[in-house]
């Protein structure tokens, strides 16, 4: 099965809200949050309870658990089609026939992009879903921009 590609949500200002919230974890929390990351990019949509859960309009959470502390990352799929057809969030990607003048196929990539983090304690709440509905739709519309660059 061919890996995910997992990419981190870059706000207007610059700053990359999980790895930001990463960075002030202690550290055997920061190591499982990676090892979580690590699975979505292996297993992408398959990856399921206990270690990731749909919450609610294609908003999903990775989980993980350490000393009684709940650690949540948001997250979402979004899929990019080629540069002419611009890019498009949906649930599922796939490949499409153009029309029958061009006979090119027109391939389509789904990407895993990591809005924030949190801690919880009981559910996640619902603002915090909603800003990472917010930070998709931004994505969305302009993914190069709001998409951490690789160094």
């Amino acid at each position: 099965m061919p890996s995910t590609a997992v990419v981190f949500y870059r706000d207007n200002d610059g700053t990359v809200p999980v790895l930001d919230w990463l960075g002030g974890l202690p550290l055997k929390a920061r190591l499982k949050c990676l090892v979580r990351i690590e699975r979505l990019r292996e297993l992408g949509y398959d990856l399921r309870r206990p270690e990731a859960n749909l919450l609610r309009d294609g908003i999903y959470e990775l989980r993980v658990s350490l000393n009684h502390v709940q650690y949540r990352i948001l997250y979402s799929f979004h899929t990019e089609a080629d540069r002419s057809e611009g890019p498009k969030t949906v649930k599922r990607g796939s490949v499409k026939h153009r029309s029958k003048d061009s006979g090119q196929p027109v391939v389509r990539r789904t990407v895993a992009v990591l809005a924030h983090g949190l801690v919880k304690e009981d559910k996640v709440p619902g603002e915090e879903i909603d800003r990472a509905l917010a930070r998709m739709r931004k994505f969305a519309a302009a993914p190069e921009r709001h998409t951490l660059a690789e160094e």
